[in-house]
């Protein structure tokens, strides 16, 4: 029975796909030698014929026969006469070569060695996992998610490794559930206890990265280099880009004919929404192509605090910011600059601020706000100084949802 335990268990371990046919072998040789010469003392000229194909092994002893009565070592010596009880024409001198049964080594060390292969093999394997993580760092995995927790998800890979993703690492609109695909990019290998632990992010400023190589030949070719990205996960990001070819527009091959190259990237962040501007060593240009798309008046830098004092029209101060202050906060990480955003003008012109209808887009339906802007009305004033009637005449919209919308644009003024 034990016998029958260790080559099942030999027969487990010998197709681990982590671990090499070299390595294999010589753990498994060297886990067999070590039972048998426990039990024949560690001068035993032990042979570990190994059949890793078939999924069985052999265990041969070899000793020199020595005149009765003159056997010193019995680890490496035997009797004449018990010699010839194996083979009768053996002479003294020669050497006795025998298969030694598994069954002879008894149930207790049968049991050690099988632990001790199961033990080898399974450290082997850690360390195999780890230094193949460890080369992936940045790089995208795709898995299968096994199982959702309320701290961290469990995904496996395609070949059943087990990875993992906090709940601080995915997109907040990220919904998972066990047996879907999931795309994330390796964030760090860590030690915990002897076992790997693989770090997923789909967070990460790296990941959009890598899937603007994925999505961009030119980036993925080297051609266009993204010099930074910045994120607020499921919001906004902005990537700066840069090509030392003039004959290409980094931001166009970005973004691809009528957006399909960033179209996938922005599905797979969830609706993300993704700024590509042309990097620039002059700052002033670098912060006005950040703040974007609001149009700037003027700029002041203090380069020594690393400040910068932003003029703009009224009614450009609220694309600046942006929803919840996203757009302004990202721009500041981007350049490495403090972005304080000042209005340009007299009161009378701060009276006349307005709104862009584009910055209701969290509180109006999109459809709504595109068939105010076909009769013209493209900001909350321009919808303000109509009356409902004229409203419901000039647009598709029926009267109820134009109360809406108008209870929507006055209370932004209030």
């Amino acid at each position: 029975m034990e016998h029958d335990v260790l080559i099942e268990s030999f027969q487990e371990f010998k197709d681990f796909k982590n671990i090499d046919r070299a390595t294999m072998m010589s753990i498994l040789e060297d886990v067999f030698r070590s039972m048998a010469r426990r039990k024949f003392g560690p001068e035993a000229n032990i042979n570990v014929v190994i059949n890793i194909d078939k999924g069985d092994f052999e265990i041969w002893r070899s000793r020199t026969i020595v005149e009765d009565g003159m056997v010193e070592d019995e680890s490496t010596q035997i009797a004449y006469s018990d010699a010839v009880k194996i083979e009768p024409d053996f002479e003294v001198g020669e050497d006795v070569t025998e298969e030694v049964p598994i069954l002879s080594f008894g149930r207790r060390a049968i049991q050690a060695a099988l632990q001790n292969l199961k033990s080898r093999v399974n450290d082997l394997e850690k360390d195999g996992i780890y230094r193949k993580y460890k080369d992936r760092v940045g790089e995208i995995v795709t898995g299968e998610v096994y199982q959702v927790w309320k701290r961290e998800m469990l995904v496996l890979d395609d070949e059943g490794h087990e990875l993992i993703m906090p709940k601080d690492q995915m997109i907040p609109a990220d919904f998972y559930k066990k047996g879907d695909a999931v795309k994330a990019v390796v964030l760090r290998v860590e030690m915990q206890g002897s076992s790997p632990r693989i770090i997923l992010s789909r967070t990460a400023p790296v990941f959009l990265e890598r899937l603007f190589e994925l999505e961009v030949p030119e980036v993925f070719d080297g051609l266009i280099t993204i010099k930074n990205v910045v994120r607020e996960p499921g919001e906004r990001a902005k990537v700066a880009v840069e090509s030392y070819d003039d004959r290409i527009d980094p931001v166009g091959a970005c973004v691809g004919m009528k957006g399909s190259r960033i179209h996938g990237i922005v599905k797979e962040l969830r609706n993300e929404n993704i700024d590509v501007i042309n990097f620039t060593n002059n700052i002033q240009l670098y912060i006005q192509r950040a703040l974007s798309p609001a149009k700037i008046t003027s700029i002041k830098l203090d380069e020594e605090n690393k400040k910068a004092a932003v003029y703009m029209r009224p009614d450009q101060v609220s694309l600046a910011i942006g929803k919840g202050g996203n757009n302004i906060r990202l721009a500041g990480k981007l350049t490495g600059y403090e972005i304080d955003v000042y209005r340009d003008g007299s009161d009378d012109e701060e009276e006349d601020e307005d709104v862009d209808l584009d910055e209701f887009t969290d509180e109006i339906e999109e459809w709504v706000i595109e068939e105010l802007k076909k009769i013209g009305c493209d900001t909350a004033k321009s919808v303000l100084k109509l009356n409902v009637e004229e409203l419901v005449n000039r647009t598709d919209l029926e009267e109820e949802t134009i109360q809406d919308v108008i209870s929507i644009l006055k209370s932004e003024f209030e």
